[in-house]
């Protein structure tokens, strides 16, 4: 299982610090942002090997279900 920050998310929000920088703004006057978005995979095959039993509850709020 992996759960972390959506990188398209981050990567946008690095443009948008870009061009604030470009514009003129001081890098450390720029506010300290949190990604907004994150996701939930499931790698099927590894939980299978590991005997691991996954809640019907875990597995539909997954993002990505990788068999």
């Amino acid at each position: 299982m992996s759960y972390g920050m959506v990188e398209t998310d981050v990567y946008r929000r690095a443009a948008a610090y870009r061009h604030k920088i470009l514009q003129g703004a001081m890098p450390g006057d720029l506010p300290i942002e949190q990604s907004r978005k994150f996701e939930l995979v499931i790698n099927m095959k590894t939980a299978k090997v590991l005997d691991l039993a996954l809640s019907p509850t875990i597995l539909a709020r997954a993002d990505e279900l990788i068999e």
